[in-house]
């Protein structure tokens, strides 16, 4: 079946700043290696719900950063929420494409009327937690695909995998205490957000995969084949979810991992036969970093390329 590659131009309305890393280019880069690739197709992203983003986001938290977004005689400037995080006029649009591409993947897959999907979105989401905007994101849209599958298609158990080269400490958060969640994360220690420490367990749903500064595609694959990919097998999961960032690639600015297109691809590769003989393939991946463009347009175009198969 086909790839669905996700997308709204509303996410390119996220403005943090000209020498930001976390530019719109970013999308530019990606849907345009997608592009290439056969058996796939571009669908527009809706807004998410409100109901969708309670789920994971407390509603004081998420209000509040609907009246910090610049309007009116403001909307030319931006709110910093911390030193990276920033909030522009479109922000709050580009955030809620980003969970509603996230719920409209989830819900097309379990639908049939996909394979798998690829969430060509920004602002990331890995970072943010319940009540927390930080690390460039704003709303968690790994953990609402994994709440709106629970919800709306009885997904008893979702696996979300991150493979960004920094530790996914939202995710983590709000997920620590919740059995019918696994989260599986390899990730550059130490680097920020100073979490993702192999004791960080949760209510044993968290495994943590600690990768050392120049470590690349042999430590990589060796966590992920000793320990990452059989837990998720062992998990059994209804659906995986894939927080796609790809800034653990030797060229990217913000990390030290020295991984290469081919091991985008083989963990993809890897993923996809865990969600074959899981759950019927389904599989939502959506992208977190990335930050360097001619890195990110290969890697992503590896990744696509394996789900597209």
């Amino acid at each position: 079946m086909k790839t669905l590659i996700i997308h709204h131009d509303d996410c390119l309305r996220h403005d943090p700043g000209a020498r930001h890393p976390e530019r719109p280019e970013r999308i530019a880069a990606v849907l345009t290696a997608a592009a290439r690739i056969a058996n796939t197709e571009l669908l527009p992203a809706p807004r998410a719900e409100p109901e969708d983003l309670l789920r994971v986001h407390d509603e004081e938290y998420w209000q509040g950063l609907v009246e910090l977004e610049p309007a009116g005689e403001a909307a030319a400037e931006r709110v910093a929420l911390d030193p990276d995080t920033w909030l522009s006029a479109g922000s709050i649009d580009a955030a809620l494409r980003g969970s509603g591409a996230a719920c409209f993947a989830v819900d097309q897959i379990f639908a049939g009327q996909a394979g798998n999907a690829f969430c060509a979105t920004r602002p990331p989401g890995h970072h943010a937690g319940t009540a927390m905007a930080m690390g460039f994101c704003l709303l968690n849209h790994a953990a609402v695909a994994a709440r709106h599958a629970q919800a709306e298609h009885r997904a008893g158990r979702v696996a979300i995998v991150d493979f960004d080269v920094h530790h996914g400490n939202g995710t983590q958060e709000i997920f620590a205490a919740s059995p019918d969640v696994l989260y599986v994360s390899s990730h550059q220690i130490p680097l920020y957000p100073g979490t993702g420490y192999p004791d960080e367990t949760g209510c044993g749903n968290i495994l943590n995969l600690a990768l050392a500064p120049g470590a690349g595609g042999t430590e990589f694959r060796a966590a992920w084949g000793r320990q990452g990919l059989p837990a998720v097998e062992r998990f059994r999961p209804d659906l995986i979810v894939v927080s796609a960032g790809f800034d653990a690639h030797e060229r990217d600015p913000l990390g030290q991992l020295e991984l290469q297109d081919d091991d985008y691809a083989w963990i993809t590769e890897g993923l996809r036969a865990a969600a074959d003989a899981c759950c019927q393939g389904r599989l939502v991946s959506m992208l977190e970093g990335g930050y360097d463009l001619e890195a990110l347009a290969s890697a992503a175009g590896a990744h696509i390329g394996v789900l597209a198969g």
